[in-house]
């Protein structure tokens, strides 16, 4: 199974390895014809000005407009979130690609020295889940994280913080995450979104 990775900046590395730790077939996705023959796609963290703005420079936005509308899984992680969001609070002028129903704002959780990590309870992850693995919490790494201020009637949410903030939810096949996944040594999050992609390579 081919999924891609979007490299143009922020933590891509650490997706393509956690893919290639799951025995899927990894690529780096940095031109539109990379995306061709992709069962699912993931948005990395980093900076996701500077992954709109190169995403825009190089094409890729109508490119992954495309790809969604085909029925592709896509799966955005911080600044990957960010940059599926149909709206922004307080920051409209992202270049995004607008497919997620959510209202998000960026860098809610404070500045870089305020990271942190919790254990979230994500239930949809016991679908996955190896027998010693089901119903135990998620290591979740926050970095400069978004916070989803509004879900839209056709979005699920996934996990949710103790003070109800959400933080995971997915539309059809559209899932996104405020945390980092490919930072910790747990792969359910990879595996869940693998469980979509075959999905749609067999549909």
């Amino acid at each position: 199974m081919r999924i891609g990775v979007l490299a143009l900046q922020g933590a891509f590395q650490e997706h393509l390895q956690a893919l290639a730790d799951l025995g899927a077939e990894a690529v780096a996705v940095r031109l539109p014809q990379q995306l061709r023959g992709l069962a699912g796609l993931i948005i990395p963290g980093g900076e996701s000005t500077t992954i709109g703005k190169l995403a825009t420079m190089y094409g890729l936005l109508p490119a992954i407009e495309d790809l969604a509308e085909g029925g592709c899984p896509i799966w955005g992680t911080c600044a990957g979130l960010v940059l599926l969001a149909r709206e922004l609070v307080g920051y409209e002028e992202q270049p995004r690609l607008r497919l997620l129903d959510i209202a998000v704002r960026r860098n809610a959780f404070g500045r870089q020295v305020d990271s942190f990590q919790t254990l979230l309870s994500v239930p949809a992850l016991d679908e996955v889940a190896e027998p010693q693995e089901r119903g135990q919490p998620f290591p979740a790494v926050f970095i400069r994280a978004p916070l989803i201020e509004r879900v839209g009637a056709g979005v699920a949410t996934l996990s949710a913080l103790a003070d109800g903030s959400v933080v995971a939810v997915k539309q059809g096949r559209l899932l996104a995450t405020s945390f980092h996944p490919e930072l910790t040594a747990d792969r359910r999050c990879h595996r869940y979104f693998l469980s979509l992609a075959g999905a749609n390579s067999h549909s």
